[in-house]
């Protein structure tokens, strides 16, 4: 048996867990240990004052559809077995301390993440590391992070060594907004240690949460390289999917017709599934995780990776693909409204969140769009009732009346699959516009093309070849 091993051994179960980052990831995870019946503790660590008030009184700062969260916290809170705080004392309390802050690139071209927060995040860990103590990296990171930059970091603080003192690993979150439990309770979890001791510790501190799904043991760099590998895979099928339909519109055809299609091909064996085309790619982690990918095989494997020469990676056009789309949408509005250029146009952007049915804003197309159209001298209203703050972007104003948004618009462009926008009607929209022939840009198909055009409306839809030049 290892050093660690055995001051894992003589410490016993994990009884307390620390959280550092309270957003999507981190309260619910914070909450499924709390509610884990061996832990005895669980603190949340954030800066914001108003995460830490509202979790302290049983409530979720978090807003969109959260099956079973507010009734989790309000639990765990009640019950004594979490609490948040902003000071990080009592980190060498616990047995295990979890890290969720955000890793975003500032500048993809240069392959260089913002790692201020995590390495502000893991220097204060390890101001406070105990030895029999467990740190884990749940951030999406560069493949060779845990072992290298949060090594270094951790051993220089606390005066500790990895791997003897101290257990270090990789646990990435696989998470979608709107399914924060359910994914962190089913989905298989990846654990990867720097060395095996590390990882069963990890393995033991997830097992409780997990119902359906099971610990997949491995290295921290292969869970790095696994969780990285899985969101570029899924941006690269979203570009797939959004080249085709600039294909099919090209080509005057039905994206979608085309999609049942190569989608009904099925048996032992074959995955020709696609996913759907879009106004755009948001989020925090499938805009940046391809270039985590890619600047890990920079810094880990330069010398020994053989690839075509002088050609791009794939990865990255699809990134570029995807980020098009927002231009895309562009292209359509002015094809709508046969113009060059957007100057003195009142267009009604309705959608603000990256995704349906939540506040998520994070890197939303919708900005891009916005961005891009006010470059052009456009006249902007944006609807959506479920994003209260965008402190992003100034000037940006967040209209919740949908009559107001729309009053005097020439185009409507959708930008977000908010359930709500599914049930309007070009009928009443059409009195909203008081606009005889308004345009309508679906961005994202939830919209009857056919109902549009009977009504009065130009229309224009991603995919949709086979309509866009009909008005």
């Amino acid at each position: 048996m290892t050093k660690l091993a055995e001051l894992f051994k003589a410490r016993g179960p994990i009884r307390k867990v620390g959280f550092i980052g309270m957003g999507y990831v981190g309260i619910p995870a914070a909450m499924l240990q709390a509610d884990v019946p061996e832990r005895e503790k669980v603190y949340g660590f954030d800066i914001s004052p108003y995460k830490i008030n509202t979790l302290n009184a049983g409530e979720n700062p978090l807003k969109g559809e959260e099956p079973g969260l507010d009734d989790l916290i309000k639990k765990v809170v009640t019950e004594g077995k979490f609490e948040c705080r902003g000071e990080y004392d009592v980190i060498s309390e616990v047995d295990a301390v979890c890290i969720a802050v955000q890793t975003p690139f500032k500048d993809p071209k240069d392959l260089i993440p913002d790692f201020g927060p995590l390495k502000s995040a893991i220097g204060s860990v390890g101001k406070h590391l105990k030895p029999g103590m467990l740190v884990v990296l749940e951030s999406t990171i560069t493949p060779g992070t845990t072992s290298i930059m949060a090594r270094e970091i951790l051993e220089e603080t606390s005066g500790l060594k990895a791997g003897e003192d101290f257990g270090l690993a990789h646990a990435p979150e696989r998470v979608m907004v709107g399914r924060l439990l359910q994914n962190l309770r089913e989905h298989d979890r990846c654990v990867g240690g720097i060395d095996e001791a590390s990882t069963q510790r990890a393995v033991e501190l997830y097992s409780p949460i997990l119902t359906k799904g099971t610990t997949i043991p491995m290295n921290a760099t292969e869970a790095e390289v696994t969780k990285t590998t899985e969101n570029t895979i899924r941006d690269l099928q979203i570009a797939a999917a959004n080249q085709l339909a600039l294909y099919c519109e090209a080509m005057g055809i039905n994206f979608y017709n085309v999609r049942t299609g190569v989608d009904s091909l099925k048996g032992e064996g074959i995955t020709r599934a696609m996913l759907w085309p879009g106004a755009g790619v948001g989020g925090h982690c499938l805009t940046k995780d391809t270039y985590h990918l890619e600047r890990g095989v920079q810094m880990l494997g330069p010398d020994k990776l053989d690839y075509p020469e002088g050609e791009s990676s794939i990865y990255v056009l699809a990134r570029h693909v995807n980020d098009f789309m927002p231009k895309h949408m562009i292209t359509l509005t002015k094809n709508a409204l046969h113009c060059d250029s957007l100057k003195g146009k009142k267009l009604a952007l309705l959608g603000w969140s990256f995704l349906a049915n939540t506040d998520d804003a994070r890197n939303t197309p919708s900005e891009a769009y916005y961005l891009l159209a006010k470059e052009e001298g456009a006249e902007i209203r944006i609807h959506d009732t479920w994003v209260h703050d965008y402190a992003e972007l100034e000037g940006v104003v967040i209209e919740k009346d949908i009559a107001t948004t729309l009053d005097g618009a020439d185009a409507v462009i959708v930008l977000t699959a908010h359930n709500e926008y599914k049930f309007l009607t070009p009928e009443e929209m059409k009195v909203m516009t008081k606009n005889v022939h308004p345009a309508v840009i679906d961005g994202r198909n939830i919209i009857n093309p056919d109902a549009f055009l009977d009504n009065g409306w130009i229309y224009r839809g991603i995919g949709r070849g086979d309509k866009n030049n009909l008005s």
